[in-house]
């Protein structure tokens, strides 16, 4: 008879976990932690109602690697080059930070310096799947603090192959040699460097084939295939899978289908990422914290609290501000599931057996459970640092770095634009208002590029704009127009905060990536805020339009039409008169289109009467502008002139006709 044992855990997981999901949803709860408690509840510890428990691991092991997997594609080599000094640097630091506290507190309660050790290299990991979630659902990936998060992360994942390969040798009396530790370092390396080459060389050309056999269910297996080898073949060296399908995604993000790539592989993700934290809910054992309530709660506090300090040091003392150090630190607080396959070799070897092992579990578990809502909160409580004018005192580097910046000197500088944030969108601002000739300043907090673009004359500064003191040395209070260009929505909203308050009478336009933001944005006191999944839809139909030829003073009007009436939507507001008309039908199919006479027109030269625009297309011409002066409904004997703008009245038909005529000779 057909075992449906694995269906029916499946099917129970899904089932229970949709419930009480959906019950932390109402009560407006982090999805990860009503996941975490689905898995207490139908785990081993709770109800048992799953009874293949290593079958639910090795989906939930998929759902991680497919996680690292489109992490790696979103990444890019390029973001691993931009982060290298924060992932050496504050990686490093977190590490040994965490590593020398957990040492000194083990050999201080009776534990062994090996045993010490051991724990600290296992609390010295956090977790990689419930952190990238959080910061994934709430649009902070790109965020400062995300990009110093996401940072230490992956330099911890590289930590685990050196700590995997220590464990035997804490557990022996003779011990490994150093050496051999190292060859065997080394020989792991060399061969994730041979495969990654490897995989530079053949994947792009392996896509470009798949790509032209235009079959989707093709593609979608050559991705899924790629995503699981990479990552078996690297697990063949003593790296995780985990680590290896990030290569792999790494490798994609290369390539002109990576986009399509990550499109195909989220609902698997999402999918199977979901039995992961169902699983580590599974882990926890309620008789442990039953048995043991204070020893428990006493060790997660401190294990909160030490990963935090130890996870916020790093992110300064790589040149990151305070906030960005508060948020970095809590979301590192936790104990990463790593730490879990560390334990399980650890308990092979000795280091940590019977009770001690039930209760890393119980620790790591409730602190996995409680870092979805702590990372909620975190925002508060970096706001309430900032508000703490000591913290200032205790690290002068972070406020005071702009000031060395311009050599101590005030800024003399007016009726100027204060553009945050020297990205994509920074620099196509700034190069525009150069060309302008209108008064700017830029404001960034990557050092390395502040000093690289200052030696060549642009007006950049290092400064964090959520910091009053720095927007003051940039003039805000003289200043006419701030533009935040930055993915960081928490600096996004303290900027503009701090910045209405600063000048009333500033003009703020401010970058976000999700329309959600709007509402809170300019209710904080932005002007105009640009949403980039509003400006792509845009986007798109204009490039549609393109493909059928419409004339592009047409997509351009329409484009503009799009974003008055959406914005106006978006906020809220009421819609003018003559979309109340639009809706009641009494001018239903009447537009008002512009278009303007180019130098190779057919109706260059020629008067209105000549052209017939009324007659052969139906159109009526209300205006005409020349010069900066308008007339209302032209003489027929008016002669059109270059640059000459046409206010055209009529139907959308007959507007698209009357513009090919004016563009056209074919059809004059």
């Amino acid at each position: 008879m057909t075992d449906y044992r694995a269906l029916s855990d499946l099917l129970m997981i899904f089932t229970v976990s949709i419930t009480v999901v959906f019950v932390f949803h109402q009560l407006r709860l982090p999805s990860i932690a009503g996941f975490l408690a689905a898995g207490a509840l139908i785990g081993p510890y709770g109800l048992n109602l799953v009874s293949d428990l290593n079958q639910v691991r090795v989906m939930a092991e998929i759902g991680v690697v497919l996680l690292l997997f489109t992490i790696g594609v979103e990444f890019s080599l390029a973001h691993v080059a931009a982060s290298l000094r924060l992932l050496l640097v504050g990686g490093s630091l977190q590490v040994a930070s965490v590593l020398l506290l957990v040492m000194g507190g083990g050999v201080a309660a009776g534990l062994s310096t090996r045993q010490a050790i051991f724990w600290g290299c296992l609390l010295s990991l956090s977790s990689t799947a419930i952190v990238l979630k959080a910061l994934a659902d709430r649009g902070e990936s790109d965020s400062l603090h995300g990009r110093a998060t996401i940072g230490i992360l992956i330099f911890q994942d590289l930590a685990v192959v050196p700590m995997m390969l220590l464990t035997p040798v804490l557990a022996s009396e003779v011990g490994e040699t150093v050496g051999t530790v190292l060859l065997t370092l080394g020989k792991s390396v060399a061969l994730v460097g041979m495969i990654v080459l490897a995989a530079w060389f053949l994947v792009p050309r392996l896509l470009q084939h798949i790509v032209r056999s235009r079959s989707r269910e093709l593609f979608v297996l050559t991705i899924i295939v790629l995503c699981l080898g990479i990552a078996w073949l690297t697990s063949l060296t003593g790296l995780s899978l985990a680590l290896g399908a990030f290569i792999a995604g790494l490798v994609i993000s290369e390539s002109e289908y990576s986009h399509q790539a990550m499109a195909e592989v989220l609902p698997f993700r999402d999918s199977f990422n979901s039995l992961f934290f169902v699983s580590i809910g599974m882990l926890m054992n309620v008789r442990v914290l039953v048995a043991h309530p204070v020893l428990v709660v006493a060790l997660v506090g401190a294990v909160l609290v030490g990963k935090f300090i130890c996870g916020a040091v790093p992110v300064l003392a790589v040149g990151y501000p305070p906030r960005s150090a508060v948020l970095g630190g809590i979301a590192l607080a936790q104990v990463g599931e790593f730490a879990f396959i560390l334990a399980q070799e650890g308990q092979k070897a000795g280091l940590l057996a019977g009770e001690p092992y039930q209760l890393f579990l119980a620790v790591s578990v409730l602190t996995m459970m409680v870092t979805p809502f702590l990372m909620q909160g975190a925002p508060k409580l970096a706001r309430r640092v900032e508000a703490i004018q000591r913290l200032h005192r205790w690290f002068p580097g972070q406020t005071t770095a702009h000031v060395a910046s311009v050599g101590g000197r005030q800024l003399k500088i007016k009726d100027h634009v204060i553009v945050v944030g020297y990205g994509l969108n920074g620099r196509n601002l700034a190069r525009v208002l150069e060309e302008t000739e209108i008064p700017y300043v830029v404001l960034d907090l990557n050092g390395d590029k502040v000093q690289q673009e200052s030696r060549c004359g642009l007006p950049i500064y290092y400064g964090d704009a959520t910091n009053p003191r720095v927007l003051h040395h940039m003039r805000i209070e003289d200043a006419r127009v701030l533009v935040v260009a930055v993915s960081d929505p928490f600096s996004a909203r303290r900027t503009v905060q701090i910045a209405r308050s600063a000048n009333p009478q500033l003009h703020i336009i401010v970058r976000t990536r999700y329309l959600k933001e709007l509402e809170e944005l300019q209710q904080l006191g932005a002007d105009e805020v640009v949403p980039e999944e509003f400006e792509t839809s845009i986007e798109i139909f204009a490039l549609v339009l393109r493909t059928y030829k419409i004339p592009q003073d047409l997509i351009i009007q329409k484009a503009e039409q799009i974003r008055r009436e959406g914005y106006a939507l978006l906020r809220r507001s009421e819609l003018p008169e003559l979309a109340h008309h639009l809706r009641g039908g009494t001018l239903t199919d009447v537009e008002v289109e512009t278009y303007r006479i180019e130098a190779d027109s057919p109706a260059l030269g020629k008067t209105l009467g000549q052209v017939s625009i009324r007659p052969r297309t139906g159109t009526s011409v209300i205006a005409l502008t020349r010069g900066g002066m308008t007339e209302s409904n032209p003489s027929e004997e008016v002669r059109l002139e270059e640059n000459d703008v046409l206010v055209l009245l009529g139907t959308r038909e007959q507007i698209r006709r009357a513009v090919a005529l004016l563009a056209d000779t074919k059809t004059s």
